[in-house]
């Protein structure tokens, strides 16, 4: 018998993806702070693909606490510039300067997955994936603000590959689920290999 399957998450991208492959599981936000949780790794001079590791961590651990009989997934994604880590930014100010920061350059997506049980973490994974943003244009990238203003706040690097963002790159090395925030095709495998979805 299978165990009830929840996905630390409100991230509608996240919630696509799995539904999409098929899985059966509820959507339950984990009350992780992840300013504080990033400040504090920060401190202590962790790197991005670190802190997006502990994020996945702390968000299944936080769900998993409360229903202690189901598998638990939580999953962070970081970008990377140059070891520097970019934030979702908090308005369309904020979302220009990135991606200004980020014309003509190749920054580094972190994205981590974890698995927890009964207030345990029991699998984790990171991926990342390179991306080579092109030198776009001041006008293209207004176009591109006034067009996505609504959806690229919720996303880091202020950019959505599965959307017009797909139009700010000339190169992408990586798996397309890493870029868009969950390693699903490793999550798909540890489920099968659990037994926990049909092999």
């Amino acid at each position: 018998m299978t165990r009830p399957l929840i996905l630390a998450s409100k991230s509608q991208a996240r919630i696509e993806m799995m539904t999409k492959a098929g899985l059966v599981f509820q959507a339950i936000p984990a009350g992780v702070s992840e300013a504080a949780l990033k400040s504090r790794h920060l401190a202590e001079q962790a790197g991005p693909a670190a802190i997006a590791v502990a994020l996945a961590d702390a968000k299944a651990l936080d769900v998993s606490i409360a229903y202690p009989d189901a598998l638990v997934i939580g999953a962070d994604q970081t970008l990377e510039l140059e070891g520097r880590l970019f934030d979702k930014p908090d308005d369309l100010v904020q979302a220009r300067a990135q991606l200004l920061a980020l014309r003509g350059r190749r920054h580094r997506l972190h994205a981590a997955v974890a698995l927890a049980h009964r207030g345990q973490v029991i699998w984790r994974c990171l991926e990342s994936a390179d991306l080579d943003m092109r030198p776009f244009s001041d006008a293209f990238l207004g176009r591109y603000l006034a067009t996505e203003a609504h959806e690229i706040i919720h996303c880091v690097g202020a950019y959505r590959l599965e959307g017009l963002g797909v139009q700010l790159f000339e190169r992408v090395e990586g798996d397309y689920f890493t870029v868009l925030g969950l390693p699903l095709i490793n999550l798909l495998g540890i489920l099968r290999s659990m037994r926990e979805i049909a092999a």
